[in-house]
């Protein structure tokens, strides 16, 4: 599990209450240059982004990136598919995993690290109604005992 050290410009916060999240590693990613112009101006949503493996490669699909305003004739398809750059035991690591029933590759975070974009991929399993409804529970009480002890001190 790799932590990223720059700086976040995109989170898919649905992810992590729709997913349970196994493990996590870094990609780069295929741009062009007004993608990552507008990246860096914040332009980007990675809700409803998931990836796949094709032919040994693996590709981010429906993460919509926002044309750049002055790009004119050089801006490309927001919701166009991107590989992304991995090593190739990372990636046979990832065809493991999908492999196995129920796994997904989803986008957790875009960020800037030494000046290029990159994205933190979960390897994840789908939560089921009542483990969701767990997690809010759980989220409930201990906001209710962090308020307890607030009023008492």
């Amino acid at each position: 599990m790799k932590k990223n050290t720059g700086k976040i410009i995109a989170t898919n916060r649905k992810a992590r209450h729709d997913y349970s999240i196994e493990d996590t590693i870094e990609a780069g990613i295929v741009l062009t240059g007004t993608e990552v112009k507008s990246i860096r101006q914040g332009k980007i949503n990675l809700k409803d982004s998931y990836a796949l493996v094709e032919d040994g490669e693996v590709f981010v699909l429906n993460m919509h990136i926002s044309p750049y305003e002055q790009g004119n004739i050089y801006n490309t398809d927001p919701l166009r598919k991107r590989k992304l750059l991995l090593h190739k035991r990372e990636i046979s690591k990832l065809i493991g995993f999908i492999a196995q029933k129920g796994y997904s590759l989803i986008p957790l975070s875009a960020y800037l690290k030494d000046g290029k974009v990159k994205i933190e991929l979960a390897i994840a399993v789908g939560k089921k109604l009542y483990d969701k409804r767990q997690d809010i529970a759980k989220k409930d009480a201990e906001r209710r005992m962090k308020q307890h002890l607030s009023e008492k001190y």
